[in-house]
């Protein structure tokens, strides 16, 4: 198991309220009044609870949901670090925080089991440190809902609040504390401790807030006593919503989403019970949905609505567009998709789970190095060290992680993780050697769990839940061999980059030895199956026999028929018979599949989000939530593959693009890598093939013309193929083994390609 670094000494206490027995959805309000000779020009903050906190300074909330699900590993906790130093002035200053401790484990946070909070603030002179002289209450007004409450793989709570046992304004500067039960908080001890042990630093950026906003549209349906108050997002969000009204007291007011049952089991609802007169009210526990429901009583007058979206902080940078319009909305339902399975970690889905099930995170950060900023590397980044730090003593992986009450192992899941998909991938697009470095020891551990049989290829293990995918006609075996080929190459690059020669020759010659048996043992003459399987043949197995290389050209004409028969695979695995249908030179029926399969949920207008599985609800596959990111893989396909940008080095040291247009007239795509921007754009016609590019001035490219006899191919003017030959020129010219693309080398800028009939 990877420790997470820790680097520093911590002076304050854990302190909790007196009254707190850390019950389930325990709420607490802790206060501060300190006095500044000065403003300061820093106080870096460091602030640790479990399990979520809200800071007010002088009245001003600072930070909006703060903290991230328990923990790193399974014993340690994250901490935040904030400068609060904009807040601060010269004199009388009150700091509050509220802490909501979720008393319960889930399939995203281990629960320490001890509610409390711990507050450093490093101000020269004048340190703020929680202790006994902070003030702390229970906050009484946040209470239990009724049944039904969500389900158990959720460690988050209904929120109820009851405004008739409010504080007030508890966090305001001139509140009379002591009058309202506050009571000096009680010290727990100086970290490290237990529960909570180590705290390490939070690796991923505070939420976006984009403020409170107006709805869309705004429906009353009247019956019975309530009016049901409809409410239209914009597209399907992570959302904490707001309402103010005029009410007699004791009245209650329900809230949740439309997706409050998405997937099937309850998720997260809201309650609020009035006092008397006009109130407003936030709820704080993000929900997720199209469409929120405000059930308020009748005789309540509604004087204002309004929703705050909050997610994960990276934006929108990349993007896509073509002359098809069905590939423009794939690609942008399916980051829509992929931004809101973003937060803590990536997730399944924002409503059922909210889990870091790690075979969907191999296909959400793949989407991400397209559709997003760098910042949305980090989250990756945070779930491979987690997936590590969570490594269990006899060296196997299991996922979700962070979890109190799961521990199951998918083998598929995990070797995809660790592998050329996952690992090997966030290294290609980052660069990132030292997480690399950090994480190396952890898979190789994890591939020595894994043996070869005589015969070469793999002894099949089930491990705790042998899922292979959603659906039917599954040949685990041949997807196992082939997920285990993808990790070792995997491991081979990581050992390459760490000097490691002896276990890259060790992982090479497993590769070598792997690849020759897979061929001879799984390959029939017309397709790869298992000797003992009896299904139908599986599209799946073959997309990665070709992504993993382990099929040869030799083998493609027979695959191809295979693919055209075959649609056994699940939104999630339809990426790699995508992929695969690229690779082997057939981008054009990759297309024309992938209206197929996805056209349903692409092209129906309720739903901003792709779903689970092909269908919805009963119709779909694990559930069938209608907003779940590893259907996004087409993002990734369309990218990389049709307008043909990827990294050749890691980091985007070199680049390729090597558009594959597939019958569509044009495409273009921008791409937000770690050296800056990168575009392409291509006009596609029967005797034209136009390409724009523009690459920054620190990578050099290689470029690729779809090898279609053209007569002259030229760049910026200039002349630099024709009738079938390079011309030497300024410019390196050439490279062997692609039989699908004439490529040219060029440094970094911007340049029009040209190839004509």
């Amino acid at each position: 198991m990877v420790k997470a670094k820790v680097s520093i000494s911590w002076h304050a206490q854990w302190i909790t309220a007196t009254q707190s027995q850390s019950a389930t959805n325990t709420w607490i309000s802790f206060r501060k009044e300190i006095n500044l000779d000065a403003p300061p020009d820093s106080a870096i903050t460091r602030i640790a609870v479990d399990s979520k906190y809200w800071l007010w300074i002088n009245g001003e909330m600072v930070v909006f949901e703060g903290g991230l699900k328990r923990g790193p590993n399974p014993q340690d906790t994250y901490y935040d670090e904030i400068d609060i130093a904009p807040y601060l002035k010269k004199g009388r200053n009150t700091i509050a925080v509220l802490v909501w401790y979720f008393g319960k484990n889930g399939f995203s946070h281990n629960s320490s089991g001890q509610a409390g909070m711990v507050f450093e603030a490093d101000i020269p002179g004048q340190p703020i440190l929680s202790d006994g002289s902070w003030q702390a209450v229970l906050n009484l007004a946040y209470e239990q809902t009724n049944p039904p409450i969500p389900n158990y793989r959720l460690a988050e709570s209904n929120v109820r609040y009851n405004a008739q046992n409010a504080l007030g304004n508890w966090q305001d500067e001139n509140y009379q504390a002591s009058k309202h039960g506050f009571a000096p908080a009680r010290e727990l001890g100086r970290p490290p401790i237990k529960p909570w042990n180590h705290l390490i630093k939070r690796p991923i950026p505070q939420w976006r807030n984009y403020g409170l906003k107006e709805y869309e549209n705004v429906q009353t349906i009247s019956g019975k006593g309530v009016d049901t108050v409809i409410c239209k997002l914009p597209y399907n969000a992570q959302i904490t919503p707001y309402f103010k009204i005029k009410s007699d007291a004791g009245e209650r007011i329900n809230i949740k989403t439309d997706h409050y049952t998405g997937g099937g089991p309850y998720n997260v609802r809201a309650e609020y019970i009035t006092r008397n007169g006009e109130q407003e009210y936030e709820s704080y526990g993000w929900m997720n949905g199209r469409k929120v429901y405000y059930i308020i009583p009748e005789d309540a007058k509604i004087l204002n609505l309004k929703y705050r979206e909050t997610g994960y902080n990276t934006r929108f940078e990349g993007n896509f567009e073509s002359s098809d319009p069905f590939l423009n909305r794939l690609w942008k339902k399916a980051r829509r998709t992929l931004y809101i399975t973003m937060r803590d970690t990536y997730m399944d889905c924002p409503d059922r789970e909210r889990a870091q099930w790690w075979g969907d995170e191999v296909n959400e950060s793949g989407e991400a190095f397209y559709a997003l900023g760098p910042k949305s590397h980090l989250l990756q980044k945070k779930g491979m060290y987690e997936l590590i730090g969570w490594q269990r003593k006899d060296s196997t992986l299991f996922a979700p992680i962070p979890a109190g009450n799961w521990d199951k192992e998918l083998p598929g899941q995990m070797l995809a993780s660790i592998g050329y998909y996952g690992f090997w991938n966030y290294y290609r697009y980052t660069g990132d050697l030292e997480t690399i470095a950090d994480l190396y020891e952890g898979v190789k551990k994890y591939l020595s769990v894994w043996k070869l049989k005589k015969n070469g290829t793999l002894h099949y293990r089930e491990g705790d839940w042998n899922w292979g995918d959603w659906g039917d006609n599954i040949d685990r075996n041949v997807l196992e061999n082939a997920w285990y080929y993808l990790a070792l190459k995997s491991a081979l690059n990581m050992a390459r980059t760490r000097g490691k020669n002896y276990d890259a020759e060790s992982y090479q010659a497993q590769m070598n030895r792997l690849e020759k048996s897979f061929n001879e043992i799984f390959w029939t003459g017309n397709a790869y199956r298992s000797p003992d399987y009896e299904g139908e043949t599986d599209d799946r197995a073959q997309a990665l026999a070709v992504v993993s290389g382990l099929a040869g050209w030799d083998k493609y004409p027979a695959l191809y028929k295979i693919f055209q028969r075959e649609e056994h695979a699940s939104p999630y695995m339809e990426k790699y018979v995508l992929e695969a249908l690229f690779q082997m030179g057939h981008g054009d029926y990759a297309l024309q599949r992938m209206k197929k399969r996805f056209g349903r949920m692409v092209n129906d207008p309720h739903y901003s989000t792709l779903w689970e599985g092909w269908g919805i609800g009963t119709n779909g596959f694990g559930g069938g939530t209608t907003n779940h990111a590893w259907s996004g893989g087409g993002l990734t396909i369309l990218s990389q593959y049709l307008t043909g940008i990827s990294p050749l080095q890691p980091g985007y040291k070199s680049i390729e693009i090597m558009p594959h247009p597939a019958g569509i007239q044009h495409a273009s795509a921008t791409v937000a890598s770690t050296i800056g921007t990168i575009k392409s754009s291509f006009q596609n016609t029967e005797d034209n093939f136009d390409l724009d590019v523009n690459i920054p001035k620190s990578s050099d490219v290689v470029v690729g013309i779809p090898d279609r006899d053209w007569k002259r191919i030229s760049v910026n003017g200039k002349i630099i193929w024709k009738s079938g030959k390079y011309i030497r020129n300024e410019f390196k010219t050439g490279q062997d083994g692609n039989r699908l693309f004439l490529t040219f080398q060029v440094p970094g800028g911007h340049y029009i390609f040209k190839a004509e009939k």
